[in-house]
């Protein structure tokens, strides 16, 4: 069932003020701004390898539960995709006749909820489980991704708080069930030829 949600009637306006907002910004803080919506994602990947070979420190179970991280991200990825056709929203870049900053998506690419927002929040989520202050990092960024991608024109503000939620709670459930591994399992792991991708030092 597609329920082709209308945006516009939930917070137009806001999103609105946003995007003229932009437009009467600084033309170096829209380029960051726009720079870090289209490639900041690459920072939770970076943020996602550094608490791997943190977690290596601390043994191979530490080092499991750091490489559950990347795989909670694409399973909220999977699941924000799915719910996209279901509600069917156009892009409010489509719907509201505004000038954005970043080029409009094309027409069947459905805006509710954010991808960018859900990986990012999945990310986050899943990085306290290896180290708080990696997490804490992770959330001042996917906060601003979330932003960004409202300040670009490509989002509604109900699109990424949808995609926060969603990404933030899949990642959530995803880390508890992977995290409920079989006793041992890492030991077993370090003996074998996955142990430098698990253990720092000599065996």
């Amino acid at each position: 069932m597609t329920y082709a949600l209308s945006g516009s009637s939930v917070d137009g306006p806001l999103y609105t003020g946003v995007v003229d907002l932009a437009h009467r910004s600084p033309a170096w803080l829209d380029d960051l701004i726009a720079g870090w919506s289209a490639y900041g994602l690459a920072v939770f990947a970076l943020l996602m390898v550094v608490g791997w070979w943190r977690a290596r420190r601390d043994g191979a179970n530490a080092a499991l539960t750091a490489f559950a991280v990347p795989v909670a991200v694409v399973v909220a990825f999977g699941v924000n995709s799915a719910v996209k056709p279901l509600v069917a929203e156009d892009r409010p870049c489509r719907r509201l006749v505004l000038r954005t900053l970043e080029a409009c998506p094309a027409r069947g690419d459905w805006s509710f909820p954010s991808n960018h927002t859900a990986v990012a929040f999945a990310a986050a989520v899943a990085l306290f489980s290896v180290s708080r202050r990696l997490g804490a990092v992770a959330s001042v960024c996917a906060l601003a991704m979330a932003a960004s991608r409202v300040w670009v024109g490509v989002h509604y503000p109900h699109d990424v708080v949808a995609g926060a939620a969603l990404g933030g709670l899949v990642a959530h459930l995803t880390m508890l069930a992977l995290r409920r591994r079989p006793k041992g399992l890492a030991d077993r792991l370090s003996g074998t030829w996955l142990r430098p991708l698990l253990v720092s030092g000599p065996a």
